[in-house]
């Protein structure tokens, strides 16, 4: 733990963990105004659709997964931290259907407030985590700033057809989610001294949890599509697989599946600001909000950091799929809607 006179961590970060984000409607017109680059053939997926990581061919077994994900604290425990962020950053790997290989440290510290101590126990945090998934660290940078910053770039491998493309789900797919919701939540009651240490544990469980089974299910026929739950909440990343896809979709709140102490959190108005500018980017794509409270709303948007996989796939395959899920120790998986061919008029997202 943290020495009683060092800083708390978060009080260090104007945000936390994927909900410092850029938001999603200031992201897009910073994209737009940026030139487009090269596209070669090798390339299968880019920036076009919004997806986890990039996918680079090798030859026609192998194609490379590399992405990069960091953030600010989250958490007050620096070995917490390095966890969490080392764990969100792999799961884009396996969110495109592939096999983490190695990954690269991504450090800024403000080296004049932070012991050498705490920051080298960041840096063992994610290292238990690449450990955990099979990896070495193989190399990195860091840098002196402002805010602690931490995260890592991933590597992995993938089956060329195997990758699995935010644009490759099909009309009557069925939703599938692997993680609960309320992350940014119960981030927002830590922050507040709310958060209790049974409720900090579950954080912390769902955090930690590495995405491994996004490779398995990638290896099903009927899986189309896989994305993962972070910053721009379930309602952000399953509007990416609409627009890619050329889709709507229809979820179900009562099929949801939630922390339970982040719901009774969000049921006292307990959320994050990520949440608000996470509607106000999407808000108008989404239907039938006005029968939702508050509460919900703020959860359909919450920002996970660390979430879990939204898989897209044929109805037949839904039992195998939470199966997996349920194998790899994802108990609270559920199916909790559906992809619908557009229809004139409709909204992109209707919430049911």
């Amino acid at each position: 733990m943290t020495e009683p006179s060092a800083p708390r961590l978060t009080q260090l970060a104007h945000g936390g963990g994927c909900g410092c984000k850029i938001a999603p409607g200031l992201l897009s017109e910073i994209l737009a105004r940026t030139a487009p680059g090269i596209v070669p053939p090798q390339l299968l997926v880019g920036t076009e659709t919004s997806d986890d990581a990039a996918v680079w061919q090798l030859n026609d077994e192998q194609a490379l997964v590399a992405t990069t994900d960091f953030f600010t604290p989250i958490v007050d425990d620096p070995f917490d931290f390095g966890r969490i962020a080392a764990t969100n950053a792999l799961s884009d790997v396996y969110a495109m259907g592939g096999t983490p290989i190695m990954a690269l440290a991504l450090v800024g510290m403000p080296i004049n407030t932070l012991s050498p101590d705490v920051i080298g126990r960041i840096l063992e945090g994610g290292a238990s985590v690449c450990r955990e998934a099979g990896i070495p660290i193989a190399g990195g940078h860091s840098i002196d700033v402002v805010e602690p910053i931490y995260g890592l770039v991933a590597m992995g491998l993938v089956h060329p057809k195997r990758v699995r493309r935010n644009a490759d789900a099909k009309p009557g797919d069925r939703l599938v989610l692997g993680k609960p919701l309320g992350v940014g939540v119960l981030s927002a009651a830590l922050k507040k001294g709310l958060l209790d240490a049974p409720g900090y544990a579950e954080m912390l469980a769902h955090t930690t949890r590495l995405n491994k089974v996004g490779a398995t299910l990638a290896q099903l026929d009927a899986v189309h599509a896989i994305t993962d739950v972070t910053g721009f909440g379930l309602a952000g990343h399953l509007l990416e697989i609409c627009r890619g896809s050329q889709l709507r979709a229809a979820v179900d709140w009562a099929h949801m599946p939630l922390i339970h102490s982040a719901l009774v959190f969000a049921q006292q108005g307990v959320w994050t600001g990520a949440s608000t500018r996470n509607w106000a980017a999407y808000g108008h794509e989404v239907g039938g909000v006005e029968a939702w409270a508050d509460w919900q709303r703020a959860l359909l948007t919450d920002p996970q950091t660390s979430g879990g996989l939204l898989v897209s796939c044929s109805p037949e395959a839904v039992p195998q799929v939470l199966q997996s899920f349920r194998d790899a120790g994802f108990a609270q998986a559920a199916e909790i809607g559906e992809l619908q061919a557009p229809a004139d008029g409709a909204a992109r997202l209707q919430l049911r």
